[in-house]
């Protein structure tokens, strides 16, 4: 057989359904001469006879089945990195895709001049709404070759080892293979990678489809999408610890600031927005894990996080965790804190209480979020729904509290109106909030969601009710935080069935969920769609043109 240009290893543990997808993607590259090989971690579904099929469908395929599971991604690429008989390799798990395209976009990045690795843009698709981004796309958006990740440490943050091709020579110059035994292994091979590279070249194409599934069950979730398990928290911190002692060892250790930075900013920050949902003894847990390496790290990456995301830090590390979990609600919305406290040189804390240390006055000081003279639209105020009552139909009744930290709003009571647009039609319920005690205010809103004006093709979507204020001529508009767990309730409008629920995620908003029911679901709706599609209207137009 000719030696092929490029070998792409399939990984695939129990996952037989998808595994002939990911497969194909890689056959159907415009670059045809390649090797594919499918690693088998010691499957005990039908993925080793999904594999066999599509060996003997093309003599490219070739199939390798580890004799024991290894529990990871590391042995599998490993043992077929073994094997590989091209100069240059790819990876790809057997739940995402490659773009036709991407082996010849990153094979002729390295043909272009010798570099150690080529990489491009990683697509994301969310499999529950198909919704397609970018994945970091700051750091994919223009073609540029660098002498090594100094030139542009941001690129730690781009951790993915599937979204490269990589030279053979490389990796066995530097003895770099993936880690076994561990998760995460692509964050210590990826850091490795940019910091032993001479050079390697961006290109700003699509050369990965990276499948995305949130809110998987838990026994069908990424290791990534696995947080709730404080197995997961040990398995990351490990992975930064490898990888400190590797920034130290080879020389790197100016780069620490900026990994140290990249863990704060991703790999915490992704478990703060959970942090509402986990009990009092899971918080103990995390704090007890965290605390540790979250003090050797360098203070400037502190320094670097918006202001919000250090609250939450800093309340972890002081163990004030209740307060911990109300701070990571609304993190990125500009949900303000319930109550805030004012030293003597007129400094703002976050909470109740001044800090008693000097760091953690200043990770908690929020007086430069200016709360007291920001403008009104941006203010900072927190509104959360105390009750939920349901009413008749389609209805439910909010008693609902809203927090003014910063004294904003005038004594007195106050206008304010709720907000849902299902498909694009605004539904108003007005209400009153009255002044309880200073800085805290309370009303009740009759939220009547049949009488939301749907468009006759139905809309098929979720929705979160906003809370509005006015003052002065501008109104301000803010996320509405709803109880996290409370009975979900359905009821049935015009061709629709309709669900209000807890988001369940995120800031734990109120979620309405409509689905179209009966005919509009499947006649009206469908030929809708069909005639929105981009063709139809361009037959549309040069019909419309040509009677003219």
């Amino acid at each position: 057989m000719s030696t092929p240009d490029v070998t792409v290893t399939v990984i695939v543990y129990n996952d037989a359904e998808r595994l002939t997808r990911a497969v194909d993607s890689v056959r159907r590259q415009t670059h045809a001469n390649i090797e594919i090989i499918i690693s088998d971690d010691h499957s005990t579904d039908g993925s080793a006879e999904v594999a066999r099929r599509l060996a003997a469908q093309d003599p490219r395929v070739r199939h390798l089945r580890l004799e024991r599971n290894s529990g990871g991604c590391g042995v599998p690429r490993n043992r077929a990195l073994d094997i590989a008989r091209a100069p240059y390799l790819m990876f790809l798990d057997s739940d995402d895709e490659l773009p036709d395209d991407a082996v010849a976009l990153l094979l002729a990045a390295h043909r272009e001049r010798e570099i150690d690795f080529a990489m491009g843009a990683v697509q994301r698709v969310r499999v529950d709404n198909g919704r397609r981004s970018t994945w970091m796309p700051h750091l994919v958006a223009e073609r540029r070759t660098l002498d090594g990740v100094a030139a542009d440490p941001r690129l730690l943050f781009e951790h993915l080892a599937t979204s490269k091709m990589y030279a053979r020579a490389f990796l066995d110059r530097h003895g770099l293979r993936f880690p076994e035994g561990i998760h995460y292994e692509d964050q210590l091979f990826s850091a490795q990678a940019y910091c032993l590279a001479n050079g390697f070249t961006i290109v700003p194409e699509p050369v990965y489809r990276w499948y995305v599934a949130p809110y998987a069950a838990s026994e069908a979730a990424s290791i990534s999408n696995q947080r709730h398990k404080l197995e997961n928290v040990r398995d990351r911190i490990h992975v930064q610890h490898l990888i400190d002692g590797f920034l130290a060892e080879s020389g790197h250790e100016s780069l620490r600031e900026d990994k140290d930075h990249k863990f704060l900013k991703h790999d915490f920050r992704m478990y703060a927005g959970d942090l509402p949902y986990r009990d009092e003894a899971w918080l103990a847990s995390f704090a007890d894990l965290v605390t540790p390496y979250l003090d050797t790290l360098a203070p400037g990456a502190f320094a670097r996080l918006p202001r919000a995301e250090r609250v939450v830090l800093q309340l972890i590390r002081d163990r004030r965790l209740p307060e911990a979990r109300l701070a990571a609600r609304g993190l990125g919305h500009g949900v303000g804190p319930r109550q805030i406290t004012t030293d003597t040189e007129g400094r703002t804390y976050w909470g109740d209480r001044i800090p008693s240390s000097e760091w953690a006055r200043r990770e908690l000081d929020i007086s430069d979020l200016d709360l007291e003279t920001r403008p009104f639209p941006s203010a900072q105020f927190r509104h959360e729904i105390t009750e939920i009552t349901r009413g008749p139909g389609a209805s439910v009744d909010l008693a609902i509290r809203t927090y003014d930290p910063a004294l904003r709003l005038p004594v007195g009571p106050r206008r304010a109106t709720l907000l849902i647009a299902p498909g694009g039609h605004r539904l108003h319920a007005h209400f009153r909030l009255s002044p309880v005690r200073p800085g805290v205010f309370e009303g009740h809103a009759h939220l009547d969601l049949g009488a939301a004006l749907l468009p006759f093709y139905g809309f098929s979507g979720v929705r979160h009710p906003l809370l509005r204020l006015q003052h002065q001529g501008v109104s301000h508009t803010g996320l509405l935080l709803a109880p996290l767990t409370f009975p979900a309730f359905t009821a049935h409008v015009p061709h629709h069935h309709l669900t209000l629920e807890p988001e369940g995620h995120a800031p734990g908003r109120l979620q309405a969920r409509w689905e179209p029911t009966g005919a509009t679901a499947t006649l009206i709706r469908p030929t809708v769609r069909r005639l929105a599609r981009p063709r139809v209207k361009r037959a549309a137009r040069l019909v419309a043109s040509a009677l003219k």
